[in-house]
């Protein structure tokens, strides 16, 4: 694809790292050193090709319903700023993000950035060489931290019902990461891949057990404590089986006291029982009760349903009534027949006179819709 002049007058002799389409003409160039935002001619503003060093300390992005601004703060311009269209902004973070990097002397040269990861105020960067981690409202600046991969030992993932935990073992020491489920497998994936390459191995345990031998050599080495051979047991001077089985019948034989409390407890249970007895006869007798009562209210009134039959009737044949009333009624009223000629010439004016608006608003819409779509971008 072809680079705008003004763009291109702008390079210095840089090469073009990447390119995003912002909508439209406009475009977004990086290079190794800066970020050029391109504008092409438009209803609100003219050509134009504003320049963002890479060399920033600090990178926030401000997301809205519509476009997402992202603020670049240097230590002597101060904070200076751009929009995107909301639909654009990972496509625009990861290579600013990238530059960013690179600017700082982050990255190495020839260090590639794999994907960029928000998780809220977690950012996370997964580059060739190393892992970086930032947390916080900024998406990066001086407060961050990296784990490269000549450091790292070993690597599991613990899965949970919300969030995955990553867990990085870096000098001895691990370092867990959570990340939601929903890009936890994205990660994984794009993370394994790049320390395995770096590692130039093909599975997890194989990465598990070749890079990780040393440090488990070593840890079994320091967790190995001799105690030597110069001290002798003491003599606790325990007694002797038979002694004990006496001491344990000896015990035993003091047990066969009596419980007072035994014939008492008898005679409760058995006048408990008296009781229920008593209680079960006294239910039964009230049921009995209960059925009579039940058997001499269960009449029906005959006369109630003779006199329910007299009222329908009235109200059929006073709806009858109402319906031959409607009919009669219905029969005399007939629509006109004939159609004012006034009334018709007045109606073909309305619709000539709706027709030339109809054209006026379509040719409104077509402006107001490039006037958004330039909104949109940023402008």
């Amino acid at each position: 694809m072809s680079v705008p002049g003004i763009v291109d007058a702008s390079l210095d002799g840089e090469e073009i790292a990447a390119r995003v389409s912002l909508g439209s003409d406009d475009e977004l160039f990086i290079t190794p050193t800066r970020t050029i935002v391109y504008r092409a001619d438009g209803l609100l503003s003219d050509e134009s090709a504003d320049e963002y060093p890479h060399d920033a300390d600090r990178l926030t992005i401000s997301e809205g319903r519509r476009k997402t601004k992202f603020a670049l703060e240097y230590a002597l311009e101060g904070e200076r700023e751009f929009a995107v269209p909301a639909k654009k902004t990972d496509d625009v973070l990861h290579p600013v993000l990238a530059g960013v990097l690179n600017g700082n002397g982050i990255t190495d040269p020839g260090e590639t950035v794999v994907k960029t990861y928000r998780f809220s105020e977690l950012t996370l960067i997964v580059t060739s060489d190393r892992l970086v981690k930032h947390i916080g409202g900024a998406v990066w600046d001086g407060d961050y931290e990296e784990y490269r991969f000549e450091d790292v030992t070993n690597l599991t993932f613990e899965d949970g019902s919300v969030a995955t935990q990553i867990v990085l073992t870096v000098d001895g020491r691990p370092q867990r990461i959570k990340a939601p489920n929903e890009e936890a497998n994205d990660l994984r994936e794009r993370l394994q891949r790049a320390l395995f390459d770096y590692h130039d191995v093909e599975s997890l345990e194989e990465f598990n057990l070749t890079v990780g031998d040393d440090e488990d050599e070593a840890a079994t080495d320091e967790g190995s404590m001799d105690f030597g051979g110069g001290v002798d047991p003491l003599d606790a001077d325990p007694p002797e089986p038979e002694d004990r089985e006496t001491a344990g019948t000896g015990d035993a034989g003091g047990t066969g006291s009596a419980d007072p409390l035994a014939d008492g407890a008898a005679d409760d249970a058995a006048a408990s029982g008296s009781a229920s007895t008593g209680a079960a006869a006294g239910s039964g007798s009230a049921a009995q009760s209960a059925t009579r009562g039940a058997t001499g209210d269960g009449r029906v009134d005959a006369g109630s349903s003779e006199q329910s039959r007299a009222e329908t009737g009235s109200v059929f044949e006073s709806a009858s009534d109402a319906e031959s009333a409607a009919e009669a009624t219905g029969q005399t009223q007939r629509p006109p027949t004939e159609t004012d000629p006034e009334l018709l010439e007045r109606i073909e004016s309305l619709e000539a006179a709706v027709e030339r608006q109809s054209e006026i608003i379509e040719r409104q819409e077509e402006t107001i819709e490039q006037l958004i779509a330039e909104l949109r971008q940023g402008r």
